[in-house]
């Protein structure tokens, strides 16, 4: 597994902004905001969750959520509220929101292939979804 770390900008609630070097960790779910970070863009505590490390070990961290900037594209994003010596860490979640993928082979992020699905069956019940064409 390959090191890759990418630069972006971090927004909070009262359009406070940081600049952020994050690692790119595809087997981290949310994004991780050290805390210096958060606290100076103003980002409060939003619910408590638990997370499982590499090495097994569980710790408990607030979760918030932030206004991320990258030159591939900017959104809303949940975010793990880091303490001390938590290093800023750029999850699935916050790539997929964006559309992104990251490509380990050359180490870079590229868009996703986007697909959009239409059932036309019911898929709740054994009665057919009649479709009406008007």
């Amino acid at each position: 597994m390959g090191i890759t770390y990418v630069e972006g900008r971090v927004r909070g609630p009262s359009g406070k902004e940081e600049t952020v070097r994050f690692l790119v960790d595809s087997g981290a779910t949310y994004s991780l905001l050290p805390k210096a970070v958060w606290e100076a863009i103003g980002l409060k505590p939003k619910r408590k969750l638990s997370f499982t490390l590499a090495d097994g070990t569980t710790v408990e961290r607030w979760v918030s959520e932030a206004f991320i900037i990258f030159p591939q594209g900017e959104a809303h994003t949940p975010v793990i509220l880091g303490e001390e010596g938590d290093e800023a860490l750029l999850g699935v979640v916050t790539l997929e929101i964006l559309g992104l993928v990251f490509n380990p082979f050359d180490r870079t992020l590229h868009p996703m292939r986007m697909l959009l699905c239409k059932y036309k069956s019911n898929q709740l019940s054994n009665r057919p979804l009649l479709l009406n064409d008007n």
